[in-house]
């Protein structure tokens, strides 16, 4: 869970994030989108990958990207199962 905290928290892969909810994309037109190095975008997408947060299909010569939310719905899941039980012992 660690890795999935540490990579949502950067703003450029929230954004990398935010762009793979509308399509698949490759890491030339993700890098596209933003004013840093292709580098510092296959690093980004690497944590994302670690995090589970997106997934690499390769096509012919290109990676395609695609947002992964089972990782969020599991997480989301635990957390409001932790809000329920902190409501129960409040009543």
């Amino acid at each position: 869970m660690n890795a999935l905290f540490k990579a949502l928290d950067d703003p450029t892969r929230r954004s990398i994030l935010e762009m793979l909810k509308e399509q698949d994309l490759t890491a030339g037109e993700i890098a596209g989108a933003f004013d840093i190095s292709k580098p510092s975008i296959s690093y980004h997408l690497d944590l994302l990958k670690r995090a589970e947060l997106v997934l690499a299909d390769k096509r012919g010569q290109f990676v395609y990207y695609s947002l992964n939310t089972t990782v969020l719905d599991e997480t989301l899941k635990w957390m409001m199962t932790l809000l329920r039980k902190k409501s129960e012992n409040e009543e």
